[in-house]
Protein backbone atom coordinates (compact mmCIF):
# COMPACT_ATOMS: atom_id res chain seq x y z
CA UNK A 1 0.00 0.00 0.00
CA UNK A 2 1.25 3.56 -1.01
CA UNK A 3 0.38 7.12 0.12
CA UNK A 4 -2.23 7.60 -2.72
CA UNK A 5 -4.31 5.79 -4.94
CA UNK A 6 -2.91 7.75 -7.81
CA UNK A 7 0.86 6.01 -6.68
CA UNK A 8 -0.85 2.51 -6.26
CA UNK A 9 -2.28 2.84 -9.56
CA UNK A 10 0.86 3.61 -11.12
CA UNK A 11 2.97 0.86 -9.38
CA UNK A 12 0.12 -1.62 -10.35
CA UNK A 13 0.22 -0.53 -14.15
CA UNK A 14 4.07 -0.39 -14.01
CA UNK A 15 4.40 -3.46 -12.73
CA UNK A 16 1.94 -5.10 -14.74
CA UNK A 17 3.42 -4.23 -18.19
CA UNK A 18 6.93 -5.11 -16.52
CA UNK A 19 6.21 -8.90 -15.87
CA UNK A 20 4.19 -9.27 -18.99
CA UNK A 21 7.11 -8.07 -21.26
CA UNK A 22 10.01 -9.87 -18.76
CA UNK A 23 8.25 -11.98 -16.32
CA UNK A 24 10.79 -12.38 -13.33
CA UNK A 25 12.59 -9.56 -14.56
CA UNK A 26 12.13 -6.50 -12.09
CA UNK A 27 12.80 -8.80 -8.57
CA UNK A 28 12.56 -5.68 -6.36
CA UNK A 29 10.66 -2.01 -6.41
CA UNK A 30 10.89 0.99 -4.08
CA UNK A 31 9.72 4.35 -3.94
CA UNK A 32 12.02 7.21 -2.43
CA UNK A 33 11.25 11.01 -3.41
CA UNK A 34 7.95 12.65 -1.72
CA UNK A 35 6.50 9.37 -2.26
CA UNK A 36 8.28 8.06 0.74
CA UNK A 37 9.28 10.54 2.50
CA UNK A 38 5.58 11.70 2.80
CA UNK A 39 5.19 14.89 0.95
CA UNK A 40 3.27 13.48 -1.66
CA UNK A 41 1.63 15.87 -4.06
CA UNK A 42 -0.45 14.09 -6.73
CA UNK A 43 -1.14 17.31 -8.83
CA UNK A 44 3.14 17.91 -9.26
CA UNK A 45 4.38 15.53 -7.71
CA UNK A 46 6.83 12.48 -9.71
CA UNK A 47 6.60 8.88 -8.25
CA UNK A 48 10.43 8.27 -8.53
CA UNK A 49 11.36 4.37 -8.21
CA UNK A 50 14.49 2.34 -7.79
CA UNK A 51 13.37 -1.27 -9.44
CA UNK A 52 15.94 -3.97 -8.74
CA UNK A 53 17.38 -6.61 -10.87
CA UNK A 54 18.94 -9.61 -10.74
CA UNK A 55 21.46 -8.77 -13.75
CA UNK A 56 21.42 -5.62 -16.07
CA UNK A 57 18.40 -5.85 -18.03
CA UNK A 58 18.48 -5.48 -21.72
CA UNK A 59 17.65 -1.84 -23.10
CA UNK A 60 15.08 -2.94 -25.53
CA UNK A 61 13.35 -4.55 -22.90
CA UNK A 62 13.20 -1.44 -20.43
CA UNK A 63 12.84 0.41 -23.35
CA UNK A 64 9.03 -0.95 -24.65
CA UNK A 65 7.97 -0.94 -20.97
CA UNK A 66 8.07 2.67 -20.27
CA UNK A 67 7.20 3.56 -24.27
CA UNK A 68 3.84 1.20 -22.97
CA UNK A 69 3.26 3.08 -19.66
CA UNK A 70 3.50 6.22 -21.60
CA UNK A 71 3.91 9.38 -19.89
CA UNK A 72 3.19 8.37 -16.35
CA UNK A 73 5.15 10.84 -13.91
CA UNK A 74 6.98 7.77 -12.76
CA UNK A 75 11.12 8.38 -12.54
CA UNK A 76 13.88 6.14 -11.42
CA UNK A 77 16.34 4.07 -11.91
CA UNK A 78 17.58 0.55 -13.11
CA UNK A 79 20.02 -1.31 -10.25
CA UNK A 80 20.83 -4.84 -9.43
CA UNK A 81 21.06 -6.08 -6.08
CA UNK A 82 24.59 -6.06 -6.28
CA UNK A 83 24.57 -2.69 -6.85
CA UNK A 84 22.60 -1.40 -3.89
CA UNK A 85 25.86 -2.98 -1.75
CA UNK A 86 28.48 -0.46 -3.58
CA UNK A 87 29.50 3.09 -3.55
CA UNK A 88 27.64 4.67 -6.92
CA UNK A 89 30.52 6.43 -7.67
CA UNK A 90 32.41 2.96 -8.79
CA UNK A 91 29.49 2.13 -10.67
CA UNK A 92 29.01 5.19 -13.35
CA UNK A 93 25.93 5.07 -15.46
CA UNK A 94 22.65 2.57 -15.19
CA UNK A 95 19.46 2.96 -17.00
CA UNK A 96 17.15 5.53 -16.05
CA UNK A 97 13.68 6.69 -16.75
CA UNK A 98 12.07 10.27 -16.98
CA UNK A 99 9.19 11.95 -18.05
CA UNK A 100 7.84 8.90 -20.31
CA UNK A 101 10.81 7.73 -22.05
CA UNK A 102 13.56 5.54 -20.94
CA UNK A 103 17.27 7.58 -20.70
CA UNK A 104 19.63 5.13 -22.02
CA UNK A 105 22.14 5.78 -19.25
CA UNK A 106 22.19 8.24 -16.43
CA UNK A 107 24.74 8.97 -13.36
CA UNK A 108 23.87 7.57 -10.02
CA UNK A 109 24.56 9.45 -6.60
CA UNK A 110 24.59 8.90 -3.09
CA UNK A 111 20.94 10.06 -2.33
CA UNK A 112 19.43 7.30 -4.16
CA UNK A 113 21.39 5.19 -2.05
CA UNK A 114 20.86 6.90 1.44
CA UNK A 115 16.95 7.42 0.91
CA UNK A 116 16.61 4.27 -0.06
CA UNK A 117 17.94 2.90 3.09
CA UNK A 118 16.65 5.23 5.41
CA UNK A 119 13.42 5.70 3.91
CA UNK A 120 12.25 3.63 1.03
CA UNK A 121 8.56 2.26 0.82
CA UNK A 122 8.82 -1.48 -0.52
CA UNK A 123 6.37 -2.23 -3.66
CA UNK A 124 8.14 -5.47 -3.85
CA UNK A 125 10.89 -7.55 -2.59
CA UNK A 126 12.30 -7.50 0.96
CA UNK A 127 12.12 -4.59 2.99
CA UNK A 128 15.08 -2.51 2.63
CA UNK A 129 16.49 -3.02 6.30
CA UNK A 130 16.69 -6.75 5.42
CA UNK A 131 19.10 -5.09 2.60
CA UNK A 132 22.76 -4.93 3.03
CA UNK A 133 22.64 -1.01 1.10
CA UNK A 134 25.75 1.18 0.63
CA UNK A 135 25.26 4.02 2.94
CA UNK A 136 28.11 6.07 3.58
CA UNK A 137 27.86 9.73 5.23
CA UNK A 138 30.74 11.57 4.08
CA UNK A 139 30.69 10.64 0.47
CA UNK A 140 26.36 11.92 0.87
CA UNK A 141 28.10 15.09 2.28
CA UNK A 142 30.83 15.77 -0.55
CA UNK A 143 28.39 15.30 -3.48
CA UNK A 144 25.67 17.42 -1.87
CA UNK A 145 28.77 20.01 -1.36
CA UNK A 146 29.30 19.23 -5.16
CA UNK A 147 26.14 20.08 -6.09
CA UNK A 148 25.68 23.09 -4.48
CA UNK A 149 27.75 25.27 -7.31
CA UNK A 150 27.76 21.98 -9.90
CA UNK A 151 23.59 22.33 -10.46
CA UNK A 152 22.56 25.36 -8.22
CA UNK A 153 24.88 27.90 -8.20
CA UNK A 154 24.54 27.69 -12.37
CA UNK A 155 20.70 27.33 -11.78
CA UNK A 156 21.16 31.24 -9.77
CA UNK A 157 23.52 32.71 -12.51
CA UNK A 158 21.64 31.63 -15.41
CA UNK A 159 17.96 32.64 -13.56
CA UNK A 160 20.14 36.03 -13.27
CA UNK A 161 19.65 36.98 -16.84
CA UNK A 162 16.91 37.64 -19.37
CA UNK A 163 17.70 35.38 -21.64
CA UNK A 164 17.84 32.33 -19.86
CA UNK A 165 14.71 30.30 -19.68
CA UNK A 166 15.08 29.88 -15.86
CA UNK A 167 14.89 33.84 -15.70
CA UNK A 168 11.13 32.94 -17.18
CA UNK A 169 10.94 30.03 -14.73
CA UNK A 170 11.81 31.65 -11.71
CA UNK A 171 8.40 34.16 -12.11
CA UNK A 172 6.10 31.38 -11.67
CA UNK A 173 5.49 29.60 -8.46
CA UNK A 174 7.54 26.43 -10.28
CA UNK A 175 10.83 28.38 -10.08
CA UNK A 176 9.92 29.31 -6.45
CA UNK A 177 9.25 25.86 -4.98
CA UNK A 178 11.96 23.89 -7.36
CA UNK A 179 14.80 26.54 -6.13
CA UNK A 180 13.88 27.96 -2.13
CA UNK A 181 13.45 24.25 -0.91
CA UNK A 182 15.76 22.72 -3.74
CA UNK A 183 18.69 24.82 -1.76
CA UNK A 184 16.96 24.55 1.48
CA UNK A 185 16.69 20.81 1.36
CA UNK A 186 20.87 20.27 0.69
CA UNK A 187 21.62 22.65 3.40
CA UNK A 188 19.30 19.81 5.64
CA UNK A 189 21.32 17.46 4.72
CA UNK A 190 24.83 18.79 5.43
CA UNK A 191 22.91 19.63 8.53
CA UNK A 192 21.47 16.72 9.70
CA UNK A 193 23.25 13.90 7.54
CA UNK A 194 19.68 13.06 6.21
CA UNK A 195 17.38 14.07 2.98
CA UNK A 196 13.95 15.63 3.50
CA UNK A 197 11.28 16.41 1.30
CA UNK A 198 9.85 19.76 -0.61
CA UNK A 199 7.60 20.64 2.60
CA UNK A 200 10.31 19.25 5.18
CA UNK A 201 12.98 22.12 3.61
CA UNK A 202 10.49 25.17 3.92
CA UNK A 203 9.61 24.18 7.57
CA UNK A 204 13.84 23.80 8.38
CA UNK A 205 14.38 26.62 6.99
CA UNK A 206 12.06 28.69 8.92
CA UNK A 207 13.26 27.44 11.95
CA UNK A 208 17.66 28.34 10.57
CA UNK A 209 17.55 31.27 8.28
CA UNK A 210 17.16 34.69 9.67
CA UNK A 211 13.45 36.40 9.50
CA UNK A 212 14.71 38.25 6.74
CA UNK A 213 13.78 35.31 4.66
CA UNK A 214 10.58 33.90 6.36
CA UNK A 215 8.40 35.87 3.24
CA UNK A 216 9.90 33.61 0.30
CA UNK A 217 10.15 30.41 2.14
CA UNK A 218 6.14 30.65 3.45
CA UNK A 219 5.43 31.58 -0.12
CA UNK A 220 7.12 28.15 -1.21
CA UNK A 221 5.43 26.18 1.27
CA UNK A 222 2.06 27.99 0.29
CA UNK A 223 2.63 27.17 -3.51
CA UNK A 224 3.49 23.85 -2.50
CA UNK A 225 0.52 22.95 -0.36
CA UNK A 226 -1.47 24.15 -3.32
CA UNK A 227 -0.24 21.81 -5.47
CA UNK A 228 -0.36 23.57 -8.88
CA UNK A 229 2.61 25.24 -9.91
CA UNK A 230 4.01 23.22 -12.92
CA UNK A 231 6.84 23.65 -14.99
CA UNK A 232 4.76 25.04 -17.86
CA UNK A 233 3.19 28.47 -19.52
CA UNK A 234 0.26 28.19 -18.79
CA UNK A 235 0.80 27.12 -14.77
CA UNK A 236 3.41 30.35 -14.94
CA UNK A 237 0.34 32.29 -16.14
CA UNK A 238 -2.57 31.34 -14.48
CA UNK A 239 0.01 32.10 -11.22
CA UNK A 240 -0.02 36.19 -12.12
CA UNK A 241 -3.34 35.60 -10.19
CA UNK A 242 -1.83 34.78 -7.11
CA UNK A 243 -0.21 38.78 -7.05
CA UNK A 244 -2.69 40.60 -9.01
CA UNK A 245 -6.43 38.54 -8.71
CA UNK A 246 -8.97 39.54 -6.10
CA UNK A 247 -8.17 37.93 -3.29
CA UNK A 248 -4.57 38.16 -3.76
CA UNK A 249 -3.00 34.61 -2.68
CA UNK A 250 0.66 35.73 -3.21
CA UNK A 251 2.67 36.99 -0.21
CA UNK A 252 4.28 39.37 -2.89
CA UNK A 253 2.49 42.14 -4.77
CA UNK A 254 5.06 41.48 -7.89
CA UNK A 255 6.29 38.52 -9.62
CA UNK A 256 9.62 40.62 -9.63
CA UNK A 257 9.90 41.15 -6.37
CA UNK A 258 9.66 37.66 -5.56
CA UNK A 259 11.88 35.99 -7.94
CA UNK A 260 14.55 38.62 -6.42
CA UNK A 261 14.20 37.07 -3.16
CA UNK A 262 13.85 33.49 -4.46
CA UNK A 263 17.48 34.41 -5.68
CA UNK A 264 19.28 35.94 -3.13
CA UNK A 265 17.66 33.38 -0.83
CA UNK A 266 19.30 30.90 -2.63
CA UNK A 267 22.38 32.81 -2.64
CA UNK A 268 22.82 33.16 0.83
CA UNK A 269 21.47 28.97 1.63
CA UNK A 270 24.06 28.05 -0.97
CA UNK A 271 26.88 29.86 0.82
CA UNK A 272 25.90 28.51 4.75
CA UNK A 273 25.45 24.86 3.02
CA UNK A 274 29.30 25.34 2.08
CA UNK A 275 29.99 26.58 5.68
CA UNK A 276 28.55 23.78 7.26
CA UNK A 277 30.45 21.30 4.68
CA UNK A 278 34.18 22.74 5.40
CA UNK A 279 33.02 22.85 9.39
CA UNK A 280 32.47 19.29 9.23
Amino acid sequence: MTPHPKIDAIVDTYLTLADAEAPGLVEGLYLEGSAALGDYRPGTSDVDFVAVTAEPPPAGVLERIHTRLGVHPFDGVYLTWDDLGHDPAELGERPQAHAGRLNRRGQVNPVTWHTLACHGLTCRGPKPEELKIWNDPGALATWTDGNLDGYWRRLVTRASHPSSLWWLTCLGGYGVVWVVTGVARLHYTLATGDITSKTGAGRYALEVFPDRWHRVVNEALRLREEDAALPTLASAVSGLGDHFGTPRRSLYGSPFERRRDVLDFAGQAITAAHELYEAR
